[in-house]
């Protein structure tokens, strides 16, 4: 199931579609991962996507913890590595925030789908597949994690990206993040 949409009256900001699916089987220039700081494989996700990509994911993940990343990826930034095994040609690795009642992280969050959009135009990807990033063990409540990254791609996605997808494990979560584009003002194209 999938359905895609665009801003109205806009035609030079890119698609966003929506897939009930698993992130990992996506034909995409960019799989995004919701990795935790480490950037060595975890659950989730983040293990999916080390599992089916294969040791190369991996192997790039510790040359960057050997290099820049020594002490892991900051919370909110992106880094690129090779897909491995899958039909992507690279995986951008982000680091979403951990949910809190008592701070507002939603600054946090915004920036993992902002950075991830820049490394991916950087690689000069036109289509990019997201998770709902840090809605699971995280526990972003769902709503709030879709308003904002409906909002984010929406204000910061530029060429050369055309497509933007939103990959999403379940039936309810599509739901809430449909719900998020109509709310933003969106119409299917």
């Amino acid at each position: 199931m999938s359905t895609r949409s665009g801003p109205s009256g806009q035609t030079d900001r890119p698609a966003i579609v929506l897939v009930r699916g698993d992130i990992t089987a996506q034909d995409a220039d960019v799989i995004v991962n919701a990795a935790n700081s480490s950037l060595l494989g975890g659950g989730g996700v983040d293990g999916a996507i080390h599992r089916k990509g294969g040791p190369a994911i991996l192997d790039a993940c510790r040359t960057l913890r050997a290099g820049h990343y020594g002490g892991g990826l900051p919370t909110g930034q992106a880094v690129a590595t090779t897909a491995g095994n899958l039909a992507a040609r690279w995986v951008v690795h982000t680091v979403g925030p951990v949910h809190s009642t008592q701070e507002d992280r939603s600054a946090l969050l915004a920036s993992c789908y902002r950075e991830s959009l820049r490394v991916a135009a950087a690689l000069g990807a036109e289509t990019v597949a997201f998770p709902a990033i840090s809605t699971g063990i995280y526990g972003w409540p769902m709503g709030d994690g879709a308003r904002i990254a409906v909002r984010t791609v929406r204000q910061e996605a530029t060429a050369p990206v055309r497509e933007v997808r939103f990959v999403l494990f379940d039936q309810a979560a599509y739901e809430i993040f449909a719900e998020a584009l109509a709310a933003d003002g969106t119409t299917p194209r």
